[in-house]
Protein backbone atom coordinates (compact mmCIF):
# COMPACT_ATOMS: atom_id res chain seq x y z
CA UNK A 1 0.00 0.00 0.00
CA UNK A 2 1.47 3.48 -1.01
CA UNK A 3 1.93 6.07 1.93
CA UNK A 4 0.19 9.42 0.90
CA UNK A 5 2.12 12.66 1.26
CA UNK A 6 0.68 14.37 4.71
CA UNK A 7 -1.35 16.80 4.72
CA UNK A 8 0.19 20.05 6.22
CA UNK A 9 -2.14 22.98 6.89
CA UNK A 10 -2.07 26.12 9.57
CA UNK A 11 -2.14 24.29 12.93
CA UNK A 12 0.27 21.47 12.37
CA UNK A 13 2.78 23.11 9.93
CA UNK A 14 4.67 24.17 13.41
CA UNK A 15 4.69 21.07 14.77
CA UNK A 16 5.23 18.82 11.87
CA UNK A 17 8.81 20.78 11.12
CA UNK A 18 10.02 20.26 14.42
CA UNK A 19 10.45 16.78 13.60
CA UNK A 20 14.09 15.12 14.58
CA UNK A 21 13.79 13.61 10.51
CA UNK A 22 13.89 15.85 7.36
CA UNK A 23 10.91 17.21 6.46
CA UNK A 24 10.39 17.82 2.75
CA UNK A 25 7.24 20.53 2.29
CA UNK A 26 5.45 20.79 -1.21
CA UNK A 27 3.50 24.05 -1.26
CA UNK A 28 1.00 23.68 -4.06
CA UNK A 29 -2.34 24.29 -5.75
CA UNK A 30 -5.03 22.13 -7.81
CA UNK A 31 -4.57 24.97 -10.76
CA UNK A 32 -0.61 24.90 -11.05
CA UNK A 33 0.54 22.26 -13.85
CA UNK A 34 3.65 22.36 -12.57
CA UNK A 35 2.52 21.30 -9.30
CA UNK A 36 0.17 18.91 -10.89
CA UNK A 37 3.28 17.48 -13.00
CA UNK A 38 5.66 16.96 -9.73
CA UNK A 39 2.62 15.73 -7.48
CA UNK A 40 3.36 11.97 -9.08
CA UNK A 41 6.59 12.18 -7.51
CA UNK A 42 6.24 14.01 -4.06
CA UNK A 43 3.61 10.60 -3.69
CA UNK A 44 6.61 8.20 -4.10
CA UNK A 45 8.85 10.13 -2.67
CA UNK A 46 5.99 9.82 0.46
CA UNK A 47 6.14 5.94 0.28
CA UNK A 48 9.95 5.52 -0.67
CA UNK A 49 11.30 7.74 2.35
CA UNK A 50 8.81 6.70 5.27
CA UNK A 51 10.41 6.15 8.16
CA UNK A 52 13.25 8.37 7.23
CA UNK A 53 11.88 11.46 6.67
CA UNK A 54 8.32 13.16 6.32
CA UNK A 55 6.77 14.03 3.18
CA UNK A 56 4.14 16.44 3.23
CA UNK A 57 1.92 19.09 1.75
CA UNK A 58 0.66 22.45 1.93
CA UNK A 59 -2.79 23.49 -0.64
CA UNK A 60 -1.99 27.34 -0.58
CA UNK A 61 -5.26 28.15 -1.62
CA UNK A 62 -6.26 26.23 1.55
CA UNK A 63 -3.76 27.84 3.72
CA UNK A 64 -2.99 31.53 2.40
CA UNK A 65 -1.27 32.25 5.42
CA UNK A 66 2.11 29.93 5.29
CA UNK A 67 3.39 31.09 1.85
CA UNK A 68 4.28 34.47 2.52
CA UNK A 69 4.98 33.68 6.19
CA UNK A 70 8.11 31.42 4.64
CA UNK A 71 8.99 34.05 1.49
CA UNK A 72 7.26 31.89 -1.40
CA UNK A 73 6.27 33.42 -4.21
CA UNK A 74 6.10 31.07 -6.93
CA UNK A 75 4.64 27.72 -6.74
CA UNK A 76 5.48 24.41 -6.74
CA UNK A 77 8.22 25.41 -3.78
CA UNK A 78 10.10 22.14 -2.17
CA UNK A 79 11.05 22.93 1.42
CA UNK A 80 13.42 20.81 3.82
CA UNK A 81 13.21 21.67 7.36
CA UNK A 82 15.19 19.35 9.98
CA UNK A 83 14.37 20.36 13.65
CA UNK A 84 12.40 23.27 12.71
CA UNK A 85 15.16 24.94 10.64
CA UNK A 86 14.51 25.87 6.85
CA UNK A 87 17.62 23.17 5.48
CA UNK A 88 17.01 23.46 1.72
CA UNK A 89 14.89 25.02 -0.85
CA UNK A 90 13.87 23.84 -4.48
CA UNK A 91 11.72 26.14 -6.93
CA UNK A 92 9.56 25.12 -9.37
CA UNK A 93 9.05 21.81 -11.30
CA UNK A 94 12.22 19.45 -10.91
CA UNK A 95 13.50 15.59 -11.71
CA UNK A 96 13.10 13.19 -8.97
CA UNK A 97 16.74 12.36 -9.22
CA UNK A 98 17.38 16.33 -7.98
CA UNK A 99 14.89 16.18 -5.21
CA UNK A 100 16.46 12.68 -3.65
CA UNK A 101 19.35 13.88 -4.41
CA UNK A 102 18.67 17.10 -2.06
CA UNK A 103 16.67 14.47 0.62
CA UNK A 104 19.44 11.92 0.74
CA UNK A 105 22.11 14.39 2.31
CA UNK A 106 19.94 14.94 5.15
CA UNK A 107 18.94 11.45 5.60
Amino acid sequence: MQTMPLEITDTNFEEVIQNDKPVLVDFWAVWCTPCQMITPIIEELASEYEGKAVIGKVNVDNYPNLPPKHGIRSIPTLMIFKKGELIDKIVGAVPKGEITKKLEAYC
